[in-house]
């Protein structure tokens, strides 16, 4: 297996992999617009990738368990209210995410809640739709799903998704409570942050926080500026995962593997210095490719920049937002 397949393996797919591996193929830096063309169909290759991916299934706390392989990671609770799911990764994966959700018992889907409106993460809606899970998000994920969604940076064109793939509720305020199987979740909207639906799913009695795209464990992120991202939401974002968490809390991140309350406050760090740094050279004058060759993220290469979105591809990224 070579480096970048266990990458994959390890950390599932996202809209960004093939990206990555144009960069490393061409053996230079493309703009993000660039590198994503350079991938012709870049979602279908991705969908069918993701077809021979296995799911690998961690038990955490209280009847929560983590599944990682299809697109983001997912999040399920289980009990005898039925399973509700935190995103729904990505449906050619549908027949191994079956087998690991009957794995953890025979309880019905009854229940997804989207993170956001990203395919790696609402993908598999229409099959647990059709399966009986009422689906919950925000409602700006509701309207990216509903209509046709360009994202700039990818170059892609997303058709509007099919009625049975929609969300069938939407949060009525920034934050609510859900109460099944014993326990209390909480779902608590970001505003800007990865795009302008991310919302946070917090477990307060297995003390399980699901943060979706606002949290990569040890990889630099994507802001998806198309769909009203931020890099300051995000850093805000980040600040507020910091605060829901504890020195005991598990934290499911969107990509990566599981962490804790200190993987969040190394991201927070990671954030904000990157972003002040960036801000400086371009306040300074500096232009994109002059900022990129002053290596703003030098200091935090070794942690985050060795996965998809490579240190020259971020600093680029911060550089559009700031």
């Amino acid at each position: 297996m070579t480096n970048h397949d266990f990458a994959l393996s390890r950390r599932g797919f996202c809209l960004c992999c093939l990206g990555g591996a144009t960069f490393a193929a061409t053996g230079g830096f493309l703009s993000p617009k660039e590198s994503f063309a350079a991938a012709k169909n870049l979602v279908d290759q991705i969908r069918e990738a993701a077809a021979g991916a296995e799911i690998s299934t961690s038990k955490l706390r209280g009847g929560v368990s983590a599944l990682s392989g299809s697109g983001g990671n997912i999040a399920v609770l289980a009990g005898n209210d039925g399973k509700l799911l935190i995103d729904a990764g990505i449906t050619a994966t549908r027949p191994r995410i079956e087998k690991a959700l009957a794995d953890l018992g025979p309880q019905p889907i009854t229940h997804l809640v989207n993170t956001h409106w990203h395919f790696d993460h609402t993908d598999g809606n229409e099959w647990l739709n059709s399966d009986g899970a009422a689906i919950l998000a925000h409602a700006n994920t509701l309207k990216h799903l509903s209509t046709a969604t360009r994202v700039e940076d990818w170059n892609f064109d997303f058709p509007a998704w099919p009625k049975s793939a929609l969300p069938t509720q939407v949060m009525k305020r920034d934050k609510e409570t859900l109460k099944l199987n014993g326990e209390t979740i909480s779902l608590k909207y970001y505003g800007p942050a990865h795009t302008d639906g991310d919302i946070s799913v917090f477990f307060h009695e297995a003390n399980v926080l699901h943060t979706g795209d606002t949290f990569w464990n040890g990889v630099y992120p994507f802001v998806d500026y198309s769909t009203g991202g931020s890099i300051d939401g995000q850093i805000k974002a980040a600040e507020a995962n910091v605060k829901m968490a504890d020195a005991k809390t598990i934290v499911v991140p969107g990509h990566g593997e599981i962490g804790n309350r200190k993987d969040l406050v190394a991201w927070h760090e990671m954030l904000v210095g990157v972003r002040d740094k960036v801000a400086k050279l371009k306040k300074d004058g500096r232009s994109v490719d002059d900022t990129v060759a002053a290596k703003p993220t030098g200091k935090w290469d070794t942690v985050f920049g060795k996965w998809v979105i490579s240190p020259d591809f971020f600093t680029r990224i911060v550089y559009e937002g700031v």
